[in-house]
């Protein structure tokens, strides 16, 4: 789940405007993975993943998930513009050791993105440390003073020279606020897309290229069984 910022005493509103929201409409659930423990949904992009403050910013995906499955609870998010795949909990039990899981870092996931210009390494790591940007939040900087360890691996899928754009598979190894957004902003990539960090806000394709295509855990009704579970959901972009 995303680290939530503590706000200033008395500290002035965010220099960066706020992002209209306005949700898909409900279609109906894209459901990749159903047990007693564990749902695995599909998150379209421009949906908040859990309510937001005010009225406007109810519609979610939890609540359209609770309208089925009353029983299902947040265990971590995608921010409001990525896609892709978002693991939920049935009932208390299930929400514990789901969440266990995602401390101790025994859920694999895997991101596809769509960056400008050409990345040179076929694959890496950047490890760059994370604050909240606060005079400009909710972003994210790169800070070496006072951010949190960072650790995203990326590998190359393809290329278009064309285009000046590059397809690459991410792992965010920790969870940082717009981690994955800002490491590849950081070494020169920015999203295509990005309404925040990128050049062209929502100018193309109406969407940040952003997608969770990847999920894999160890079966939450006997976690030393040695069961992995997986779904894959493939991006629109």
């Amino acid at each position: 789940m995303p680290d939530q910022p503590l706000r200033p005493a008395g500290s002035a509103p965010s220099l960066t405007p706020e992002v209209a929201y306005q949700p898909p409409p409900d279609t109906g659930l894209e459901l990749l993975h159903e047990d007693t423990q564990v749902l695995v949904v599909h998150k379209p992009a421009g949906l908040l993943s859990a309510p937001g403050r005010g009225e406007g910013r109810q519609d979610c995906l939890i609540h359209r998930v609770q309208q089925r499955f009353p029983d299902a609870q947040i265990v971590h998010r995608l921010d409001m513009a990525t896609s892709g795949l978002l693991m939920l909990a049935r009932g208390d039990e299930a929400q514990r050791t789901l969440s266990a899981l995602f401390r101790d870092r025994r859920v694999d996931k895997q991101y596809v993105a769509l960056v400008h210009g050409l990345v040179a390494p076929d694959e890496g790591e950047i490890s760059l440390p994370l604050v909240t940007d606060w005079p400009r939040r909710p972003m994210q900087k790169v800070c070496h003073d006072t951010g949190k360890p960072s650790l995203t691996r990326f590998k190359v899928l393809s290329r278009d020279p064309a285009q000046g754009r590059t397809r690459v598979v991410l792992e965010p190894v920790t969870g940082r606020t717009h981690q994955l957004r800002v490491h590849l902003l950081a070494i020169g990539h920015p999203m295509v897309g990005d309404p925040l960090y990128g050049p062209d806000a929502f100018a193309e394709g109406g969407r940040l290229c952003l997608h969770a295509e990847r999920l894999s855990w160890p079966d939450v009704r006997d976690v030393t069984s040695g069961l992995v579970i997986s779904c894959v959901r493939a991006a629109d972009f």
